[in-house]
């Protein structure tokens, strides 16, 4: 798949997930077998930008290429200027968001809040599409309920605009993350462009991955809670679509290691304070495909500080390892 200059090295590509998505994250999942990460959405809001964490959702040193950031914002003008920001910063690929269905986002028309106003979605793709020299990417659902589904307008919009892909989630914004994901908008946005599209929604194993590209047609698919606690879930994918059969799942002692990388990189990036209380999301995740992974989630929860959580950690797996 091709994003302006940019070749895709597979068709997997990282959700951008709010408090989720940070750069040790999306360089593990890359590590991993993604071919592609973008970046938590950063507020185009300027007033926004020098707090601790705006300015850590766009830090990109050191990370595998291309480096994408996702904006979030509902003023032309003011999501032009973050995209120059972004730009200046280091971004070679700007990511619009319309598909967060957060209350606290479309109560400021933002998100998949702009999907009630196709007007506005084109004053803002030409916008940023004009204001920097970058390939421009969209995400955004279906519509904004199932009695408004326009996700086939607000792909033309785009592709009028210059936006180089789209991303399109089978869901609306009133289904949030509700019931199965459907994927016959999809096929039909796709049907309708010619640039590449990428499809998300529920792709959870390499069997759902290449029905969802059958379905679909789509050039690339999008895994985030698919990819929670289970990052290698990725090169499982690569894997079978390449071969049509399985990859052998890691083992504990595979596991223990990613955990220990992914800690790592996590406690260095965000520091002792914020590091030990951000990983708990992630040890919970990884826990919960773990035999008596409850276990590790309620000690790694109580733990004070990065040592001691790692410590948790390794104490866990010895006596994993220690009963098989």
């Amino acid at each position: 798949m091709q994003i302006g200059p940019y070749t895709l090295s597979n068709k997997l590509v990282v959700a951008p997930m709010a408090g989720i998505t940070d750069r040790p994250f999306r360089q593990l999942c890359k590590k991993l077998g993604a071919g592609y990460a973008v970046s938590e959405m950063a507020a185009a809001n300027p007033l926004l930008r020098n707090t601790p964490k705006s300015r850590r959702r766009i830090i990109h040193e050191g990370e595998v290429e291309p480096r994408a950031v996702q904006i979030v914002g509902s003023d032309p003008a003011t999501m032009a200027d973050s995209a120059r920001y972004n730009v200046d910063q280091g971004a070679q690929i700007i990511d619009i968001n319309m598909g967060c269905p957060a209350k606290k986002v479309c109560n400021n028309w933002c998100g998949s809040a702009l999907l009630q106003n196709e007007p506005l979605v084109g004053q803002i793709l030409e916008a940023v599409t004009d204001a920097v020299s970058v390939p421009v990417t969209l995400k955004f659902r279906t519509g904004w309920d199932r009695s408004h589904i326009n996700a086939p307008e607000i792909a033309k919009i785009a592709e009028s605009a210059g936006i180089a892909a789209l991303t399109l989630h089978g869901r609306t914004r009133e289904d949030a993350y509700r019931g199965m994901a459907e994927y016959d908008t999809i096929a039909e946005v796709k049907s309708l462009v010619s640039i590449p599209v990428v499809a998300n929604g529920d792709i959870d194993s390499p069997e759902k991955a290449k029905a969802v590209l059958e379905k679909t047609g789509a050039d690339a698919i999008m895994i985030g809670r698919g990819a929670q606690g289970k990052p290698w879930i990725f090169r499982e994918i690569d894997y079978f679509l390449k071969n049509d059969a399985f990859l052998p799942p890691p083992d504990f002692n595979e596991i223990r290691q990613i955990m220990h990388e992914h800690l790592q990189e996590h406690y260095a990036f965000y520091g002792e304070a914020v590091g030990v209380r951000t990983a708990r999301k992630h040890i919970g995740w990884y826990a919960k495909n773990l035999p008596d992974g409850e276990k590790l989630r309620s000690a790694a929860n109580h733990a004070q500080t990065c040592e001691e959580q790692i410590n948790e950690v390794d104490r866990f797996f010895m006596t994993l390892l220690q009963g098989l």
